[in-house]
């Protein structure tokens, strides 16, 4: 392939790093210079709009749809995404099905005075964007204040040091990434709190005809991370979830085993469903799919409006 290839990714930090974590791995796996990649900056409404719930102005494909475009008219050859960003539905013409070897998916506490979870006030106030987060945190700690909180991490971090917060919650990925993990207060292990579907996923994305750029992809492509990614997102496939699904979905893989489990709320967070099951890795997109579909039926739809 001689032509240069354009990957394309958010102008944030962090999104930044995930581009050029991209670019590694295509130099390492494939015979292609540094000079042919070249990465592009993409601005989405999900970084102009910071004072507003993502499921109040468009919902998760705030983040990925202007990028998405830029795949569809030709102006990029790769897409990059952080997986939990996007939408369940993939979009026509596009393929995403190439996922790096997964970060750290864990949820962790930043807090001003170093407190952990148990230990902070009651009253004390959280920051999140997430419903899912905000859910999870009331059912451990239901004498704590939830507000909304957006921006990029630094913003966040720095929000949480002016003392509009008294906590924050982040995905560990992002930290890891952006060597912050000296910020962090309280790590929390996926059973007690299950992280969003693809949570320290990064998914690559291209076009269903774009057979060199899909050559390349197959290349770079982590099985593991695969299976999980699927098996997750299908969750939210059979859900039909969108911004306002309360939904934790978590894979692991242990031999020729996957094990799945995922957490439910209602659109209010009083009620909570829960499911974990297991099969053979090759039916990872199946196990997902039965994993949602027994939560849709023991929710009986209260996650929807």
């Amino acid at each position: 392939m001689n032509k240069k290839i354009i990957i394309g990714s958010r102008g944030s930090k962090l999104a930044q790093i995930y581009a050029q974590n991209a670019k590694n791995k295509i130099i390492q796996n494939t015979k292609i210079n540094s000079d042919n990649i070249v990465i592009k900056e993409i601005t989405t409404k999900g970084d102009q709009v910071q004072d507003q719930r993502l499921s109040e102005v468009g919902g998760k494909g705030l983040f990925s749809t202007n990028i998405e475009k830029e795949l569809q008219y030709k102006k990029i050859d790769i897409a990059v995404h952080a997986l939990k960003d996007m939408p369940a539905i993939e979009t026509d013409g596009l393929r995403t099905d190439t996922f790096l070897e997964r970060n750290d998916p864990r949820e962790i506490l930043i807090t001003k005075d170093k407190k952990k979870l148990k230990d902070l006030n009651a009253g004390a106030v959280i920051g999140t964007s997430s419903y899912r987060r905000e859910f999870q945190i009331k059912k451990i700690r239901s004498d704590l204040n939830c507000k909304l909180i957006r921006g990029n991490v630094d913003t966040r971090i720095k929000k949480l040091n002016d003392g509009l917060y008294d906590g924050i919650l982040l995905s560990y990925a992002g930290i890891k990434s952006l060597s912050l993990e000296d910020k962090i207060t309280e790590v929390f292990s996926t059973q007690k709190i299950v992280p969003s579907a693809g949570q320290g996923i990064i998914s690559l994305q291209c076009r269903n005809d774009d057979k060199d750029v899909i050559t390349i992809l197959d290349k770079v492509n982590d099985q593991i991370t695969f299976l999980r990614a699927h098996a997750e997102r299908n969750v939210l496939k059979a859900l039909e979830g969108d911004c306002e699904t309360a939904i934790g979905a978590h894979a692991v893989i242990d031999g020729d085993e996957i094990i799945l489990e995922a957490e439910l709320f209602s659109l209010d967070g009083t009620q909570r469903f829960y499911e974990k099951k297991s099969s053979k890795v090759e039916n990872a997109k199946l196990l997902g799919e039965e994993v949602g579909n027994i939560l849709k039926t023991k929710s009986n739809n209260s996650y929807k409006k």
